[in-house]
């Protein structure tokens, strides 16, 4: 981490899963995903780009067979480790960059460390995929657009279209009430794998995903870089 500076105290870590994605995408989608997200943020802000943590908690896809996962607290052990060593190395702010949804705990590690005082973030929020859809024309919802659809296949279509299979014009399934996933697992809502309407996605899109993406990240890196955490404006010193 030498020569970094004080410019440069901002780490991201992409977090994905290795997972089933219908029979278009590869398993490591959501890691792909994730680490397009953060080298586009690193060619704009100062940060360090580390490398991705690659298995994350797919249990909902366990089912499937080449689907990965590790337990919700090596996750989150994982994860403390790192931003721990972050800070024994001087960068004192990490921004956790997840593309896949079933990561539910990075949301608990974000609570617990800033409670601490620690500096960290999770990113994308839903509001800033919120914006990124209306602003690549997604036509698909943040609801339907739930596994391997629109958005996955416009990034992948755009970063890594070697990787993309045939089929995926014709894999379109909506099952928007899913109520009971936690319970019954993706399993319980399809047979292909697939949620969502992938058919609708395009490499322009997913150049535009990113872009939007890349802008929003601009107020989490004020967050973290300006007004300490957890300390109200004009008590800093």
């Amino acid at each position: 981490m030498r020569g970094l500076g004080v410019a440069r105290q901002v780490a991201v870590l992409p977090v994905g899963s290795f997972e089933q994605h219908g029979p278009y995408l590869p398993l490591a989608t959501d890691t792909l995903v994730a680490c397009a997200v953060a080298r586009e943020i690193a060619a704009r802000y100062p940060v360090h780009l580390l490398p991705p943590v690659t298995i994350g908690c797919s249990h909902e896809h366990a089912d499937w067979p080449g689907t990965v996962s590790i337990s919700s607290v090596t996750l989150h052990a994982v994860v403390r480790d790192i931003a721990d060593s972050l800070r024994r190395s001087g960068v004192d702010a990490l921004v956790v960059v997840n593309g896949h949804g079933g990561n539910y705990v990075l949301g608990n590690v974000v609570q617990e460390s800033t409670a601490r005082g620690e500096r960290m973030a999770l990113f994308p929020a839903a509001e800033d995929w919120e914006a990124a859809r209306e602003r690549a024309g997604v036509t698909t919802s943040l609801l339907t657009d739930m596994h391997a659809g629109e958005i996955e296949t416009s990034i992948l279509l755009h970063t890594h279209p070697e990787y993309v299979r045939p089929g995926y014009e014709a894999a379109d399934f909506v099952a928007d009430d899913r109520r009971h996933l936690l319970s019954l697992g993706m399993s319980g809502y399809t047979d292909s794998g697939v949620i969502g309407r992938p058919s609708l996605g395009s490499a322009e899109k997913g150049r535009e995903l990113l872009g939007s993406l890349a802008d929003s990240f601009g107020a989490c890196f004020s967050l973290l870089t300006s007004v300490p955490v957890g300390v109200p404006d004009g008590e800093h010193g």
